[in-house]
């Protein structure tokens, strides 16, 4: 027997399951944001996230030049963390909308594909934090002269470390595009063999643009992002 999606809804039903999943979303969010905050005051997370560059400062702290650093740089780690502490229900929420218009074989496979983006993401991360940020900072701030003394700002270090966090965790996440176009039929594995010296053109100059000025960083994100695009 052919298997069929689920029953057609009336455009304007459509349009109402739409709304309401993206209030659920957008109220996953916040709460997630909330819940970031918390973690972040609390648990002093901006502490954690200065430890890659505490034993190269040689005793001093990181400085700010703006009396509303602190409370930004409090805000944006907030946001990032309560969008990624989200996902789960926004992620939720997409499959709820599109679910009845997927086959079975077709859903069988959301869900997996939804845990392993979140794996996968955090694998990003854990990479960028424990290996690639300790390696940079350690070139970047000893690749100097005797005349130069660094003076860190706050705002651009938690800059710095953040698109640094984000772009690894998203570039982890192109196993899973990948298997996401398949299943739409705008890749095929031929396709990708064919391009795949381009994509890794490609990759080496997105790792640039995410990590500009950055020799390494830049060498390394192309590296993982050219083995993810050419297998």
């Amino acid at each position: 027997m052919t298997e069929r999606p689920g029953q057609d809804m009336p455009f304007l039903d459509h349009l109402e399951e739409l709304r309401w999943r993206i209030l659920w979303s957008l109220s996953g969010i916040a709460i997630g944001v909330a819940v970031a905050f918390f973690i972040v005051i609390h648990f002093d997370l901006l502490f954690v996230l200065q430890h890659p560059i505490e034993p190269l400062l040689g005793g001093h702290k990181l400085v700010y030049t703006h009396p509303g650093d602190p409370f930004s740089i409090v805000m944006s780690t907030s946001l990032w963390l309560g969008v990624t502490l989200a996902f789960p229900v926004v992620g939720y929420n997409v499959w709820r909308f599109v679910a009845p218009a997927l086959y079975q074989h077709e859903k069988r496979i959301v869900l997996p594909l939804l845990i392993g983006a979140v794996i996968l993401f955090l694998c990003g991360v854990a990479m960028a934090y424990f290996i690639v940020i300790p390696l940079t900072l350690r070139f970047l701030l000893t690749f100097q002269v005797a005349s130069l003394d660094p003076m860190i700002t706050v705002q651009e270090y938690f800059s710095f470390i953040i698109s640094l966090v984000v772009s690894f965790g998203v570039a982890f996440e192109m196993p899973i595009a990948v298997v996401l176009l398949t299943m739409l039929g705008l890749v095929t594995p031929s396709f990708l063999r064919k391009f795949r010296r381009h994509a890794a053109v490609l990759c080496f100059v997105l790792g640039a643009f995410l990590s500009p000025g950055d020799a390494i960083t830049a060498t390394v994100a192309m590296a993982f992002r050219c083995t993810f695009s050419t297998r």
